[in-house]
């Protein structure tokens, strides 16, 4: 029987925790997406920095290196706090991956030294931390937000979290907007020491917004779920929610005979199977599958396009009688059209969607539409598109971003939160997310080398070896789409309006609060004792 508590919870009306839970974690994924994507704007600031030598152009390992070292650190970031939220509690990890991110994205920008060789490596290592900070915000952002939602618009809150990334990519364009013209203003281009400042600047503010919502983060409860399914403390869960706002909750009345009674906290039972034990395999194998390989195709296109859109659109923005501050500026530029034109829609359309469509649904027709779109671009690439970069092309450039955010781009950071018991939703989030940063990392890479021009004597003054061509990039880039289609039909099921407690053994549920009345009609509080379940014979590692 779900305890009452929990139920409460599911049953809830909008209130302003809600809200205020969404602000708290919606911070996390607005620094984020400042943190990630404002790198691509910034490039061209440090080439002009510190490949002077090589007209600006950073050689193509070293852009490849600083493009994808904050994945790679996502990955070990999502592993790590996904599962330090299921050992010690999703409140206790939520504020030190804050503080990562905070002190990461500082030390960002001062990357000590002034060596060409010392600022690219101390940089490196510091965007390394901060995406091991910004890892560990997804599997925590996402768990806490579905653990304090009710289940009727659980995916519009996870999915209102969620969109704060493209108000995130907007801050991080504006900042660099106003940042290079404030520049551009006071100083010459020729002077290397504005511009060094400038992109600094840039990478430091991207702690700002992170650090605002630090006290909030460490004065909120725990979830109710954490607190009553893993510590098993339903007294501490049923005062906790009961600070929230207005709902109807058992009452445990210790001013009673009993006043010298000290709240019962039940024995922790043993989970009746671990995390990749035969049983969990057989009851959560293929959704975790699902999860992870969705994650991972969607943010190969994702990736491809958004970190590289400089590649897409170089001939709409550069032009050579400008300087670098201004070319920086029309990039940036180019970012915040997209943002505000496609991809903060496509958020907001999922914020309103989800919980009316449902997830599979949603997911499936985003990966339809990315593949028709990406399709669409790369069939007149090299007949058309390649020199006439017009309107139409950016229309259906825009359209991919749409159709990723109304989709699988939203709906893989929802599912994982929605579909695996409390004891293992945080892990269960971050392995699915790891698997996404993987992705991220090949649609980086392999992007930004495929998409270079097959002729040999193009690309070459700037380092990079001959590609198989944009056209053959976005055809592979949609093929991926339409495999992502396929998956989620046959393996992906749908959360929409299910208690997160289906989830949930029998055996590993602490038993409801029972009252009864002693002679004088005072209420006595009992607790029923869950029976620990016998400890498996591969047990997880933090039991």
């Amino acid at each position: 029987m779900p305890l009452r508590v929990l139920t409460a919870l599911d049953q809830a009306k909008t209130q302003w925790f809600h809200f205020k839970a969404i602000v708290i974690a919606g911070m996390g994924t607005f620094t984020d997406a400042y943190d990630l994507f404002c790198i691509m704007p910034v490039t061209k600031l440090i080439g002009r920095s510190y490949y002077k030598d090589n007209h600006g152009n950073i050689p193509p390992g070293v852009v490849s290196t600083i493009m994808v070292i904050a994945l790679a650190g996502m990955v070990i970031g999502q592993l790590t706090f996904g599962a330090l939220g299921d050992r010690i509690g999703r409140r206790r990890v939520y504020g030190f991956a804050l503080v990562f991110m905070v002190l990461s994205s500082l030390q960002s920008g001062f990357s000590i030294c002034k060596t060409r060789k010392c600022v690219i490596t101390s940089l490196c290592f510091f965007r390394f931390l901060l995406g091991i900070g910004i890892g560990g915000d997804y599997p925590l952002s996402a768990t806490i937000m579905s653990e304090f939602a009710n289940k009727r618009t659980r995916g519009a809150f996870i999915a209102a979290v969620f969109s704060m990334q493209g108000l995130g990519i907007l801050a991080g364009a504006g900042v660099t907007m106003a940042v290079t013209s404030a520049f551009d203003r006071a100083t010459k281009d020729s002077d290397i020491n504005s511009v060094d400042i400038a992109w600094r600047l840039i990478l430091m503010m991207g702690a700002l917004p992170a650090s605002l919502t630090f006290y909030w983060r460490m004065t909120m409860p725990e979830t109710a779920r954490y607190t009553a399914l893993i510590e098993q403390n339903v007294p501490k869960a049923t005062d906790d929610v009961r600070e929230l706002g207005d709902l109807d909750l058992p009452v445990i009345d210790e001013n009673t005979a009993l006043q010298d009674r000290k709240p019962m906290t039940l024995l922790p039972a043993q989970p009746p199977y671990g995390l990749f034990s035969n049983q969990f395999l057989h009851e959560h194998g293929r959704h975790l599958f699902a999860c992870a390989a969705a994650w991972l195709i969607v943010d190969i296109p994702f990736y491809s396009s958004t970190l590289l859109q400089s590649r897409i659109y170089y001939k709409r923005v550069e032009k050579t009688n400008v300087n670098t501050f201004q070319e920086t500026y029309n990039i940036a530029k180019f970012q915040a059209i997209v943002a505000v034109c496609s991809t903060i829609p496509g958020y907001w359309a999922a914020v309103y969607s989800i919980d009316r469509i449902g997830r599979r649904k949603l997911q499936m027709l985003g990966f339809f539409f990315m593949a028709v779109f990406l399709f669409a671009l790369a069939g007149p690439y090299d007949k058309y598109w390649k020199d006439h970069t017009n309107g139409w092309f950016m229309v259906l450039y825009g359209l991919t971003f749409f159709f990723s955010n109304f989709g699988p781009n939203t709906t893989t950071f929802i599912i994982p939160a929605e579909l695996f018991p409390a004891r293992f939703r945080s892990t269960c989030h971050g392995i699915s997310g790891a698997a996404g940063k993987v992705g991220a990392i090949i649609g980086t890479l392999g992007f930004l080398w495929a998409s270079q021009d097959k002729n040999k004597d193009k690309g070459r003054h700037n380092g990079w070896k001959p590609g198989i061509g944009m056209t053959n990039s976005l055809v592979i880039l949609g093929s991926i789409c339409v495999l992502g289609l396929v998956l989620t039909y046959f393996l992906t099921p749908e959360t929409k309006g299910k208690s997160l407690e289906s989830n949930e053994s029998e055996e590993n549920q602490p038993s409801e609060i029972k009252t009864e009345t002693d002679q004088n009609n005072e209420e006595i509080i009992e607790l029923e004792i869950c029976t620990p379940s016998p400890i498996p014979e591969d047990p997880l590692w933090w039991r």
